[in-house]
């Protein structure tokens, strides 16, 4: 038992088996009546004007990756910096400067791919 993702293993199963537990409990012990209105598909509280299954451009995905990428950014870049002043010290930072150099590597990649998808241009 000195093995220390054995925590991990034991919460994680202890998680899964809790929410099939409850999902399933709920789907065959809860009441089923539906409606009309309960079926009824509703936007915001209103009804649907427009069909639901409709294709959505590629610019909507393309937010939410540019928001990962630069809001991820930040947060990576702040504790590097914090740590790498004490990789200094020691003379270590030669890796995690070739670490971060990687990481903005990557990083400008899926910029580039925004930039080329016309995520950029909001038109």
């Amino acid at each position: 038992m000195d093995n220390p993702y054995v925590p991990v293993l034991v919460a994680i199963t202890i998680a899964v088996v809790f929410s099939l537990v409850f999902v399933g409990g709920s789907r065959f012990l809860g009441p089923h009546r539906p409606t009309e209105t309960k079926t009824s598909l509703y936007e915001c509280g209103m009804p649907a004007r427009f069909a639901t299954h409709q294709r959505f451009s590629v610019k909507f995905y393309l937010v939410a990756v540019l928001f990962i990428l630069f809001d991820l950014e930040a947060v990576f870049l702040f504790p590097w910096s914090v740590v790498f002043r004490s990789f200094v010290e020691r003379g270590q930072a030669a890796f995690l400067f070739a670490e971060m150099f990687l990481f903005l590597g990557v990083l400008f990649l899926g910029w580039f791919y925004c930039l080329k998808r016309g995520a950029f241009q909001w038109d």
